[in-house]
């Protein structure tokens, strides 16, 4: 089946795109990536050496991903987000062995503009509103918005803000899976 890039996408030697992928305008796929099937890399999107990017991710316009960035499967990454690699970047100093991982979970989003501080992973199915600016780790289906970026909720698989009882259970208004809150963590439990 293969992948589909537009003509003006630059496609380095040494990348693994899995089947179904589109990439479009004015792209750049550095070596040494791996894109999964089924992707969506949006307009003018750069994808440095070492990336990886599970199934089904979604890269709107305008994002760069740079060494050290993984992305499981499913998820979304809003247009014009940054991700960074080093904590203190400087021209005139050489710090590529200073890159910092970065670590977004299976089904997290991240919206439009927002900036993650390179080092603090990004748990599955958390969800960063557009324009956060993430500075330390978000646990799993965790909801954080606003400039340093806080935590003012919890979100269901679907995208939901979940409501919980004094169980500690909620239920996603659209898929009708149950969430357990423990210990300050959540847990699908149905």
């Amino acid at each position: 089946m293969g992948y589909y890039s537009h003509e003006t996408a630059v496609i380095d030697e040494g990348s693994d795109i899995g089947d179904g992928t589109k990439i479009w305008h004015f792209c750049h796929i550095m070596p040494s990536c791996k894109i999964g099937e089924n992707c969506n890399i949006g307009q003018n999107v750069v994808i440095s050496p070492g990336v990886v990017l599970g199934r089904n991710v979604k890269v709107q316009n305008n994002v760069s991903i740079y060494e050290g960035v993984i992305c499981d499967d499913d998820v979304f990454l809003g247009p014009s987000m940054v991700f960074t690699n080093v904590i203190n970047p400087r021209s005139a100093v050489v710090r590529k062995s200073q890159y910092l991982r970065t670590h977004v979970g299976k089904g997290a989003s991240i919206g439009a503009n927002a900036t993650i501080v390179c080092g603090h992973d990004i748990g599955e199915y958390a969800f960063i509103g557009a324009g956060a600016v993430v500075t330390k780790t978000v646990p799993p289906y965790a909801l954080v918005v606003g400039n340093p970026a806080r935590q003012i909720g919890w979100i269901s698989e679907y995208g939901h803000r979940l409501v919980f009882n004094e169980a500690n259970i909620a239920v996603c208004e659209e898929s009708g899976q149950e969430y357990q809150l423990v210990n300050n963590a959540i847990k699908r439990i149905k």
